[in-house]
């Protein structure tokens, strides 16, 4: 789930955390978050682990709005491969420790959001992939994050070779995550983009895992505040 750093509505954080203690996810990430206390306030009581990418690459002083993988049983990071320009781009990737299956390949992409920038996102998605070869693990790997790109791009089309896409599977209707439907996406569409008939998908959750099931979350809003300018995906895996 992207949670749009900590703007607005201060009660945005906490009710994040309330849909995913509901959820109850194995393994999550986070898009745009905004300091180590937002992450601890987003993960309370939920038995999640979390490393940023900014740890990773700079330490403990390097955190921006960045983000952040969390995981119910341990993980360690294997690799983060950076891009340092115009845009710049991470991704992320972890071994996480299954308990009795052994490790699951884990990664986490920050893709950059500019329309334009579709060929830097594609280059991302071939390194995804060589992430994956690299560090390749017995139990099916899963690739989940914002990745800023609609499923006919030609970034999701070249994942789409090599993963499946949790909500084509199972997922019911359109499943747009960024929509001028949502009032705070909306406000974000207008000062960005200056559409007002943007209904995206561009939230995934990719594996070749078996998907049972998928669905979307903050998709309505809670005590009348809505949590993110984006919905969140939730997939169940065998």
């Amino acid at each position: 789930m992207n949670v749009q750093h900590d703007a607005g509505d201060p009660r945005r954080t906490g009710l994040i955390n309330a849909e995913v203690r509901r959820a109850a996810p194995d393994l999550a990430t986070f898009q745009e978050a905004c300091h180590p206390g937002q992450l601890a306030e987003l993960t309370a009581g939920t038995g999640l682990i979390w490393t940023t990418e900014q740890h990773e690459l700079i330490g403990p002083s390097g955190f921006g709005h960045g983000t952040a993988l969390a995981t119910r049983w341990p993980h360690r990071i294997l690799e983060v491969v950076e891009h340092r320009g115009d845009p710049h781009w991470w991704t992320l990737a972890a071994a996480v420790e299954v308990p009795d299956l052994g490790d699951q390949l884990f990664i986490v992409p920050t893709t950059p959001w500019r329309p334009e920038h579709e060929e830097a996102r594609l280059h991302q998605a071939h390194e995804i992939v060589d992430l994956d070869t690299r560090h390749h693990t017995a139990l099916p790997p899963i690739v989940a994050g914002d990745f800023n790109a609609t499923p006919e791009s030609p970034t999701m089309t070249y994942l789409s070779r090599y993963y499946d896409d949790a909500w084509s599977a199972k997922g019911d209707g359109p499943g747009h995550t960024w929509t001028v439907d949502n009032p705070v996406a909306a406000l974000e569409i207008s000062r960005l983009l200056g559409d007002p008939t943007i209904r995206r998908r561009i939230d995934y959750i990719l594996t070749l895992a078996p998907i049972t099931a998928a669905t979307l979350l903050g998709n309505t809003p809670h005590n009348n505040t809505w949590l993110s300018d984006h919905y969140g995906v939730l997939a169940d895996l065998t």
